[in-house]
């Protein structure tokens, strides 16, 4: 993502200079044809633009200047007033730093929405579509109440999904990092004591102190390091390429247990989406360009962007969805449903709040059934180092007696 300094004139005549952060030139370009606004130029920016410093926001963060733009927008505060405020009252500099940037914009006279999408990073494609709805029909405070609920249930969502993931993960660690211990201190310390003693050992405590030889050799660790940064390296680089990612993708949904949770949270962030923007007036085809991308799953990116197509000619939203054979037929149908009866909004919020509630109810039941699992593994792993340590003690102490 790079900077580029423009110079445009928009449609009242005004001479316009900002800075903004895109992919390529073309995509300013082709930015800047939609609003109406005449280019004069468009350079790459040498330098990092301070408002564009690194900085990362949290969807927590967002929630809060949601909420907060919200409040004053309701108490009649204007916009740009109440910019002011809020990057008064903001802590993080990176943000603060975005909000001096939008409140410069909106001073010059650019739209509030045109100033939202020049900070991809921060304000995603959905909250763009939805302010710029709402600077059409005149109810901001509105949509910006909407797009706060949405961005709550979003981001409840993938805490819920993240604490679910956490407990198993930190286990996981916990006996990778005991097991390299008794590896690297305590099995050299009982190789001395067996090499005292003498005698044949059992063939488990030899692989066992092969193995504790080969993770205390520097060596070995600094290619076994090297094999796992490279191949994650190698990995990340594969699912950045459109191909790539949807293989990956695929592989995911078609995981056991997890591959069905992966596909309700992708359905019901789809159906979530789809039901705020549909209520806060924007275009279907719009709808369905954001939805694809803030899925978070290729596979349906792909299927809602081919249905897009056959929609445009005419026909109904369901239909094709239906044809992809990704969507369940719950789904389809009560999006027929939907159409048929005007309550396309309302029909899809069902829809949301079903696999929402699936989605927990898996998560539950999944976190019940991994716990006895991680707990059968550690047993496993560190049960069988301790049996393989102590067996030949105890064999050589029978024969003493």
């Amino acid at each position: 993502m790079a900077v580029f300094t423009y110079t445009v004139k928009d449609k009242a005549g005004k001479i316009i200079k900002g800075y903004m952060e895109a992919e390529a030139k073309e995509m300013l370009i082709e930015h800047f044809h939609k609003e109406g606004y005449v280019i004069f130029s468009i350079e790459e920016a040498r330098k990092k633009i301070k408002a564009h410093r690194r900085g990362r926001i949290k969807a927590d963060d967002l929630v809060i200047f949601s909420r907060q733009f919200t409040t004053l927008i309701e108490s009649n505060v204007p916009a740009v007033e109440a910019l002011a405020i809020l990057k008064e009252q903001t802590e993080k500099q990176y943000f603060k730093d975005v909000i001096t940037a939008m409140l410069k914009d909106v001073k010059e006279g650019a739209a509030l929405s045109s100033a939202l999408s020049k900070h991809p990073k921060v304000f995603p494609e959905i909250y763009v579509s939805m302010v710029e709805a709402a600077e059409i029909s005149g109810n901001l405070s509105e949509i910006l109440e909407r797009v706060s609920l949405y961005l709550e249930k979003d981001s409840a969502l993938r805490k819920k999904v993240a604490s679910a993931l956490y407990y198993p993960v930190v286990i996981v660690l916990m006996a990778v990092g005991i097991t390299g211990f008794l590896m690297v201190k305590v099995i050299p310390t009982f190789k001395n004591i067996f090499d005292m003693l003498g005698g044949q050992l059992t063939l488990a405590t030899r692989i066992l102190i092969t193995v504790s030889d080969m993770v205390s050799r520097k060596a070995f660790l600094i290619g076994v390091a090297a094999f796992f940064i490279g191949g994650f390296a190698l990995f990340r680089k594969y699912i950045s390429t459109p191909k790539g990612k949807r293989n990956y993708h695929r592989v995911l949904v078609g995981l056991p247990v997890f591959g069905n949770l992966i596909k309700k949270i992708a359905i019901a962030r789809f159906s979530r989406t789809f039901a705020t923007l549909v209520k806060s007036g924007v275009p279907i085809v719009r709808c369905l360009d954001i939805v694809a991308k803030t899925s978070g799953n290729k596979i349906i990116e792909d299927a809602v962007l081919k249905s897009k197509k056959l929609i445009q000619e005419g026909q109904p939203i369901s239909m094709p969805l239906e044809e992809t054979k990704i969507f369940p037929p719950m789904v389809t149908k009560m999006i027929y449903i939907g159409e048929k009866s005007g309550r396309l909004e309302e029909m899809l919020s069902k829809i949301a709040q079903f696999y929402e509630e699936q989605t927990e109810a898996l998560i539950a039941g999944m976190a019940s059934m991994i716990e006895p699992l991680i707990i059968l593994f550690l047993g496993i792993v560190v049960g069988g180092i301790v049996i393989s340590l102590f067996l030949p003690i105890i064999k050589i102490t029978q024969y003493l007696g």
